[in-house]
This record gives structure tokens, sequence and C-alpha cells, in this order.
């Protein structure tokens, strides 16, 4: 496994190593989501960051399988809703 070491220069500024940004496939403007996991710096695109917290999602869900959390969340306000009205 590929381990570079790379410094903090005295700005705050990390270069990525050229091996490293062919891998992922990044150009010169790519912007990166930066974040601190168990005291780690993650970085990910926006849109690794969204398939990630899809697959996170996912694999919480302990709801019918089939159905979309987001319609069932909907589907559980409405019925709070109707209770209120109903009171």
């Amino acid at each position: 496994m590929y381990r570079p070491e790379v410094v903090v220069n005295r700005d705050g500024r990390v270069l990525i190593p050229a091996q490293v940004r062919r891998e992922l496939g990044l150009t010169p403007g790519a912007a990166l989501v930066l974040s601190v996991e168990d005291g780690r710096v993650v970085m990910e695109s926006r849109a690794q960051l969204a398939a990630r917290i899809r697959r996170e999602v996912a694999e919480a869900w302990h709801g019918e399988s089939g159905v979309s959390p987001v319609d069932e969340l909907f589907a559980e306000r409405r019925a709070e809703a109707a209770a209120e009205e109903g009171q």
C-alpha cells in the first residue's frame, strides 16, 4: 500500500502527491470536503460524501425493505398531523 508522507507548510497548506491526485482523478480546482474522524483528516468530493451518507443510511435502515426512509418519515408525519387535527 502506497502511504506517502506530506508536510504542512507554515501557511497550513498540504501538497497532495501527484500519484494520489492521479489515482483519485483530482484536477486543479477540484473541491474537496474535509472532516475529522477519529483524529484523522478525511478529504472527499461532494459526490463521494453524498454516496457515503446514502450507504450509511441504507446500512442503518431497519424499516421495511423496499420502502424509502423518506417516504416512511413523511407517512409518520402525516399520521401525527392527522392525529393532532382529530383531537
